[in-house]
């Protein structure tokens, strides 16, 4: 039995999608809300689902668990409500190691690349106190998310109670299919594709930074059916315990993916350049690209899906036509 908070999202209903086609029982831990989300798990209902306010008298019972993957959260990088921010990614994220470590249950945690804010300080997972205390967040979701890896790390290098294998996936930028809920939070993948599809061209900021070419903003694109293999393996690895990137390794342009959007929709390219909105200067990452070191050294083989062949199968298996499901 697998208990998976945010399994109706994007990542944890792809996931919690292939757990069920490997046979898995799940506990599902979501609000599907009034609108579609619900389309998310229409072809693979949990075992039970459970409202977030259920959560803690179902802990309360002692649940035999085979793990517990923590993927809910507040992710919007616009978040503004901190006192909300902090009690859904930092108060209930202890909650679920604590009762994880007193219950021998393996530990699963979505951390983010946001953590590493603008990138000055590099984007090494190292998990000490040490090498964590350098990164600077540039919003509150990013900080929210840091301030429980510190926790972590500080729970380990003190000597607290831990779960007996564990691990913080700090996700770059995935896309992929069943993410249409997220709004203005969907991945950049189907924004480009819907602004195509309505005969317009894709349209990408310009560049903000001295020196950098407008187009040339560079981020870690990473195909969905990738990071669920990642969170797969780490359900089984033998030896787990940190934090862990989870990318490609190669950082890849926003006119690489303007330009296999178009690709994909067989069109000749159609790319413009519009100014950056004055909220997102001093939040914007202009590069990001994840080391898989880490992961890699702890027994991940998976090949990674190229950008390219990401957006074509993304495209031509479930937007094309009209936003497919899982």
């Amino acid at each position: 039995m697998i208990l998976v908070t945010g399994g109706a999202g994007f990542i944890g209903s792809n996931f919690c999608a292939a757990l069920s086609g490997a046979g898995a029982d799940i506990i599902m831990v979501d609000s599907l809300g009034t609108g579609d989300k619900w389309r998310n798990i229409a072809s693979r209902p949990p075992l039970r689902l459970l409202h977030p306010s259920q959560l803690d008298s179902y802990l309360a019972t002692s649940p035999s668990l085979g793990a517990v993957v923590h993927l809910g959260a507040i992710s919007e990088t616009t978040a503004t409500d901190g006192d909300l921010v902090w009690h859904t990614n930092v108060t209930l994220s202890q909650k679920l190691w604590s009762f994880c470590a007193e219950n021998d249950t393996r530990f699963i945690y979505a951390s983010s690349a946001a953590t590493y804010g603008d990138g000055s300080a590099g984007f090494d997972d190292e998990c000490s106190l040490r090498a964590l205390r350098r990164l600077k967040p540039m919003n509150l979701y990013g900080f929210s998310k840091h301030a429980f890896d510190l926790w972590a790390a500080h729970q380990v290098e003190s000597g607290a109670a831990t779960p007996p294998a564990w691990a913080g996936v700090k996700f770059f930028n995935v896309f992929g299919p069943n993410e249409y809920h997220k709004g203005p939070m969907v991945s950049v993948v189907k924004v480009k594709q819907d602004e195509i599809a309505l005969g317009g061209p894709a349209t990408l900021f310009r560049s903000d930074q001295p020196g950098l070419a407008d187009g040339e903003q560079k981020r870690d694109f990473i195909y969905i059916d990738d990071v669920t293999a990642a969170l797969i393996f780490m359900l089984t690895a033998p030896s787990l315990g940190g934090i862990f990137n989870l990318g490609t390794g190669q950082a890849r342009s926003y006119l690489d993916l303007a330009k296999a959007v178009c690709a994909a929709n067989n069109i000749p390219e159609r790319i413009t350049f519009i100014d950056m909105p004055e909220t997102l200067h001093g939040q914007y990452q202009s590069f990001t690209e994840a080391p898989m070191r880490r992961l890699r050294a702890a027994g991940f083989r998976h090949p990674f899906t190229s950008l390219e062949d990401g957006v074509t199968a993304y495209i031509q298996n479930f937007l094309a036509g009209g936003a497919k499901y899982r």
